[in-house]
């Protein structure tokens, strides 16, 4: 019970979070509701990164939820708006690069509690999948057309005409947002608001943007344009000194009085209503969204004087009425509702449609002939995006296969090595039997080192009481007739065991004993003390050939039950390197 307070306690004081934030920011201050709400709706879009989001990422989102194939009446739980949020954002990191990573976890959060405020007044803990589309789509990034587009397909039937019903209620749902930010009054939603709108009785979609673009567009969405002008417009710069702040320059948006000669405001003073001079609030102004010197606007007007640029340029592309078939341009294959065809599909399949046609009314300017030409152009694009599609298709099964495949290879697979488990026990032991006898062979030869150093020792003993002899007998130390040619005696360090290879050269276990000792082994034996020093030195030798054999008769045992095992026809082998 504790920890259940302290997480409701945690989720209101995130909900209140982007509240506060977005109450410092004072736009309460702006005069107009239109610039009010379109300033606080666009500072929500920012602060939760969803402006990062394109219109077809969240389509795509979307599909990959499988929310194209429930029904807009449909509710999802928090927890699952939550999964979908999550895909969303960490989609969105994946896109970006490195040094433009967002805090995914803060933006889900901060979303999530501004939905949940939105569309969960009365705390039912759930949403209808057509208020998360709504919302989701309205507050993305990307142009408004497309958009616009997507929202028709959402409330239109299969033939392209607009459903009343399903407009009046994408009318609630969206109108929601100017309410969640405290302008409800100004945009909040009435019975006539559908009428309003459209009074004609058939609407398609060409109609549909006529009127939801047009200048000015519907009284209760004129707010959704003006965010989408606000984003188009924070990095442009207007070189022109406002005439009531003096501000040398101005960003935004430029307001230019269509009474006062020469009379500009910057956006921050027209919003506020700051006036000065013979300006009066009454006036009418021009709002500018780019700056144009003074050659270039002269320019312009000789152009459209002498007919090279159109008038009065439609607001966005004509686009074909009747829905067509629906093309699969994403890797998410879902299976369509039997109740209605997938929207998702029809507005894809339109925009793939004209991407190669004539926006504005080149259309109505073109000859039969080149209508034609437009059409089987069309259809030829058509055909080579489903060509491109299946090859992608293909591309993409290819690259999941083979991630498989990796992911098999480089896992472990203990299984396997359990299926010999005898082979493997034997193989374990011949091992550490190996090992120990390298132990012991290590310790044999270094016993045999200090052996020979102590044979050096004596060795040299030998040779001052030879000379202290010969110097007193006055002979020579070689003279002794035990060093005849017919006493040498062969070097009994070489190994004698026939077939055996010693792992290390003899001679490598005599490196830094002297030649006395050498010399005594090459020589024969004058005397009882030297022979009996060779007949240990010959032992030792036999003793380490023998452990050399041993271990080598090993190695050859591991040997062949590695052989076994890589011949015997199981998969599940395991190769033991050689030492």
């Amino acid at each position: 019970m504790i920890e259940e307070g302290s997480k409701r306690g945690k989720a209101m004081v995130e909900k209140r979070q982007l509240f506060m934030e977005m109450r410092a920011q004072n736009f309460d201050v702006i005069r107009l509701s239109t610039y009010r709400t379109a300033c606080k709706l666009r500072f929500v879009q920012k602060r939760c990164n969803l402006h990062l989001v394109d219109v077809w990422n969240m389509i795509e989102a979307f599909r990959d939820n499988g929310l194209n194939t429930l029904d807009h009446n449909a509710e999802i739980n928090v927890s699952r708006l939550e999964t979908i949020l999550s895909s969303i954002y960490y989609q969105l990191n994946k896109r970006l690069p490195t040094t433009h990573q967002i805090n995914v976890e803060q933006s889900i959060g901060l979303l999530l509690n501004f939905m949940v405020a939105t569309y969960d007044s009365e705390s039912h803990g759930k949403l209808t999948v057509f208020s998360m589309k709504a919302m989701l789509a309205t507050m993305c990034g990307g142009k408004i057309v497309d958009k616009l587009r997507y929202i028709f397909s959402q409330i239109s039937d299969s033939s392209g005409v607009m459903m009343f019903a399903k407009f009046d209620q994408f009318l609630r749902e969206v109108l929601k947002l100017p309410t969640a930010v405290f302008e409800g009054p100004s945009f909040g939603y009435t019975e006539h608001s559908v009428r309003t709108c459209f009074p004609q009785q058939k609407i398609m979609l060409n109609t549909f943007l006529d009127v939801l673009m047009a200048d000015p567009p519907p009284q209760c969405l004129v707010w959704l344009p003006l965010m989408h002008r606000l984003a188009n417009v924070e990095n442009v710069f207007h070189p022109v000194e406002c005439s009531y702040c003096r501000s040398e320059s101005m960003m935004g948006f430029r307001y230019r009085c269509q009474q006062c000669h020469g009379y500009q405001l910057c956006q921050s003073c027209f919003w506020r209503g700051h006036a000065n001079g013979p300006h009066s609030n009454q006036h009418q102004m021009k709002e500018h969204s780019s700056w144009k010197s003074p050659a270039k606007k002269l320019s312009h007007a000789i152009s459209k004087s002498l007919g090279c640029v159109p008038i009065g340029e439609p607001p966005h592309p004509v686009f074909p009425e009747q829905a067509e078939r629906p093309q699969e341009l994403t890797h998410t294959v879902v299976l369509e509702s039997p109740s209605r065809l997938d929207e998702e599909h029809r507005l894809i399949a339109r925009y793939a449609a004209r991407l190669a046609a004539e926006a504005g009314n080149s259309t109505q300017q073109c000859p039969p002939s080149d209508l034609s030409f437009n059409f089987d152009a069309n259809k030829q694009q058509r055909q080579l995006i489903a060509e491109l599609e299946n090859k992608n298709r293909e591309i993409l099964q290819e690259i999941q296969r083979l991630r498989l495949e990796h992911e098999q290879a480089s896992q472990p697979t203990p299984e396997k090595a359990q299926q010999n488990p005898t082979l493997l026990t034997e193989l374990r032991l011949l091992r550490h039997r190996k090992d120990e006898l390298e132990r012991r062979m290590s310790a044999l030869q270094e016993s045999r080192r200090e052996l020979m150093v102590q044979l050096e020792g004596l060795m040299r003993l030998l040779k001052d009481e030879e000379q202290k002899q010969a110097s007193q007998s006055g002979g020579s130390p070689h003279s002794s007739p035990s060093h005849g040619a017919g006493c040498s005696m062969p070097m009994p360090i070489r190994s004698t065991s026939a077939g055996s290879t010693p792992t290390h050269t003899p001679q490598d276990c005599l490196a830094g004993v002297g030649g006395d000792v050498l010399e005594a082994f090459a020589q024969g034996v004058p005397r009882n003390l030297r022979n009996d020093l060779l007949v240990a030195a010959d032992s030792i030798t036999n003793t380490m050939s023998s452990l050399v054999k041993e271990l080598h008769s090993v190695d050859d045992g591991g040997d062949e039950e590695e052989t076994n095992m890589r011949n015997g026809g199981d998969r599940g082998t395991v190769r033991v390197p050689k030492h």
